[in-house]
Parts: C-alpha cells; sequence; structure tokens
C-alpha cells in the first residue's frame, strides 16, 4: 500500500436518537435536529458511518453492482487508484489516505473548494475535482458517500445547513461528471466533527473541508449482499 497522510477526524461518532433526525452532538453531549439528516436517502438511519457506509452496504452495493462494469473487479488495487488520484490532484491541497481499519479510503478536498459562506464550488477547484471524478468512474465498482464539515465561526445551524449544501454541492458535481448516482450518498457534519478543536482562526480552515469517502467491492460483497437480501 502507498504511503498515505493521516486524516485526523473526531474519534466520537454522531449518536443517532430517531429517525426524525435527531442527533446528539459528540463535543458537547446537546441533542440538535438536523434539517435533512441524510441526503439522497430519506428518513433511512445511518450505517455505521465510521466502518460502513450512508444506510448501510447492502442495498447500496447491489444498486451500484448493477452499473459496474463485470471486468472492472479483476485486477482492481485500491492503492493504485489512490495513487493515480494523489499524482493527478498534486498541488491542488487535495489529500488522500486509507481508512485505517478499513477496506475503503477518503478524498478530502480543502477549504479552497468553496468560497467562504458559499457552497458554489469555486472554479479555480473544478479541474482538480474533474480529476477525482474521472478516477471514480474508471474505477466503477465502489459506493462513495460525501460529507460535509465545518469550522465553529457562526451558529452550530448555520453551519449544518451548509455543510449539507456543500456535500450535496459535490454530489451533485460527480454525478455530472459521469459517476452513477447509484453509487452516491451525502451528508453534512456541520461542526461537529472537527480536525483540530480551534478558535484561534488560524487553524480553522483545516475545518472546513468535504471528504469523499470511497468503498470499493468485489463480486464476493455482491454475492454477500444478494444472499442477505435473500436474491
Amino acid at each position: 500500500m502507498a504511503k498515505s497522510r493521516i486524516l485526523m477526524s473526531s474519534v466520537a461518532a454522531l449518536s443517532l436518537i430517531t429517525v426524525s433526525g435527531c442527533v446528539t452532538d459528540p463535543n458537547t453531549g446537546e441533542k440538535k435536529v438536523s434539517r435533512t439528516a441524510i441526503g439522497g436517502v430519506g428518513g433511512a438511519v445511518l450505517g455505521g458511518l465510521l466502518g460502513g457506509a450512508i444506510g448501510g452496504k447492502t442495498g447500496r452495493i447491489i444498486g451500484a453492482a448493477g452499473g459496474a462494469a463485470a471486468g472492472g473487479y479483476v485486477g482492481y488495487k485500491m492503492d493504485q487508484q489512490i495513487k493515480e488520484i494523489e499524482e493527478d490532484t498534486a498541488g491542488t491541497g487535495v489529500d488522500v489516505s486509507q481508512i485505517p481499519g478499513e477496506d475503503a479510503f477518503l478524498v478530502n478536498l480543502p477549504d479552497v473548494t468553496f468560497a467562504t459562506g458559499s457552497y458554489s464550488i469555486s472554479p479555480s477547484f473544478q479541474s482538480a475535482l474533474d480529476s477525482v471524478a474521472a478516477s471514480l468512474v474508471k474505477y466503477p465498482n465502489s459506493i462513495i458517500d460525501v460529507y460535509g464539515h465545518t469550522d465553529t465561526v457562526g451558529s452550530a445551524s448555520s453551519n449544518q445547513l451548509l455543510s449539507e449544501r456543500r456535500a450535496q454541492a459535490v454530489h451533485d458535481y460527480l454525478i455530472q461528471r459521469g459517476v452513477a448516482a447509484s453509487r452516491l450518498r451525502w451528508q453534512g457534519f456541520g461542526e461537529t466533527r472537527l480536525r483540530v478543536q480551534t478558535g484561534d482562526g488560524v487553524n480553522e480552515p483545516l475545518n472546513r473541508r468535504v471528504e469523499i469517502k470511497v468503498i470499493p467491492f468485489d463480486e464476493q460483497d455482491v454475492a454477500a449482499a444478494q444472499n442477505a437480501q435473500g436474491n
């Protein structure tokens, strides 16, 4: 496996209280209501985001497998895809790393992806995101989660909404660039998963990011998912 940079995320996961979108802030213990909770999944309960996928893997793998090239199973190497993305986005601020303990990797899009307070993808960053999209199209046998995160500047409610809109913007952009919609889900976390605890205004850009989680699957995963659904 190619050497990967480490992405620091909050070790506390969001606790889902009800399917209505009520969540507990892992930093304060305060219960909050997310305006959309999970994009593209309706009222479905979240899967284990640290070790799974939004909405769970089973149904999503089956749906994504229908549009994946059968030949894509053969000879796929995750470290190869990571290396290619790193090379294609070198110098843009994009960070790619395998997720420890998982057969998945994370593509971290930096603060410059959006202007301050905006959820329109900056024209200067579209080329880098095009490269990521091209890789996802080239390697079709994966499901993809898009997570939006903000800093703590402004109100928690406005940050939550902004994170959701940014995650959805990247999700929609990837679809426009040819990534199958059946592979994608999105969610916003607002300011609940900070990479660094800071209020100094200097390190805040580290918290403003969108993450693309790529979860590859193979023929065995598809067969297991079909068996789980009784097919």
